[in-house]
């Protein structure tokens, strides 16, 4: 089955930085456009970033344009999200999602604080 596994998260501070990951399994990766997202509570999950199957090409949400870059290795089955100048505001859990699969992994939890 779709196994997807987040990790990277944790405790920066603003200005920082942190790089996500996510491995997954069970379907066949690299035939996949894959995506992040992110949630806080009581809210709904929001988009953050696109990688097309062949990791040639990009799209980001407003709120993260020009300090995170999504990217991938299909060697690894893995997508990457780098995270630069974080903000209190990127503080959420994250979440990798293929693009026709409705399946989601635990997330990882990133917070921005002082």
């Amino acid at each position: 089955q779709v196994q997807l596994v987040e990790s990277g998260g944790g405790l920066v501070q603003p200005g920082g930085s942190l790089r996500l990951s996510c491995a997954a399994s069970g379907f066949t990766f690299s035939t996949y456009v894959m995506r992040w997202y992110r949630q806080v509570p009581e809210k709904e999950r929001e988009w953050v970033a696109t990688i097309t199957s062949a990791g040639d090409t990009y799209n980001y949400a407003d709120s993260v344009k020009g300090r995170f870059t999504i990217s991938r290795d299909n060697a690894k089955n893995t997508v990457y999200l780098q995270m630069n100048n974080l903000k209190p505001e990127d503080t959420a859990v994250y979440y990798c999602k293929p693009g026709r699969i409705n399946s989601w992994g635990q997330g990882t939890q990133v917070t921005v604080s002082s």
